[in-house]
């Protein structure tokens, strides 16, 4: 018969130093990309107050994308929250972990650093898939032309 005995995870005072030195770390990363996204929301207010400037007849790209550059600049700020709160959570979680020695809030700050991760990596995916698609028809565009 096997014996069910459950005696958690123990971390030396080693991995404890590195946990902590990591959540400061991420902390700081977080507290980056806050500020920075906070730069991308204002970015986005400028460009509209910008663009409406321009006439409406404007040719080329820029008459034809005057409206869409500020909600791309938004967009690409409400997309960069989510990895930067995950983080943040992350470093949180880490933290108290550490100085309370409770491995409830080590699993969370895991859990949020899992969800890090998993959010970069698919981003990591959809833009490499994204470029993948963009040569495809290009070729595609160019072969064409001839």
């Amino acid at each position: 018969m096997e014996e069910n005995q459950n005696f958690g995870l123990q971390l030396q005072n080693e991995a404890k130093d590195y946990l902590r030195e990591s959540a400061k770390w991420s902390m700081f990363l977080a507290i980056l990309g806050f500020i920075g996204i906070g730069f991308m929301a204002l970015m986005a207010i400028l460009m509209t107050s910008a663009m409406s400037m321009m006439p409406d007849d404007v040719p080329g790209p820029f008459g034809a994308i005057k409206g869409f550059i500020s909600i791309i600049y938004l967009v690409f700020a409400i997309l960069y929250l989510f990895p930067i709160y995950y983080l943040y959570k992350y470093a949180d979680n880490a933290k108290k972990a550490v100085n309370f020695n409770n491995s409830e809030m080590l699993t969370t700050a895991f859990s949020n650093l899992k969800s890090h991760h998993k959010f970069l990596g698919i981003s990591a995916i959809v833009i490499i898939s994204l470029y993948i698609l963009a040569a495809v028809v290009m070729v595609i565009g160019f072969s064409a032309m001839r």
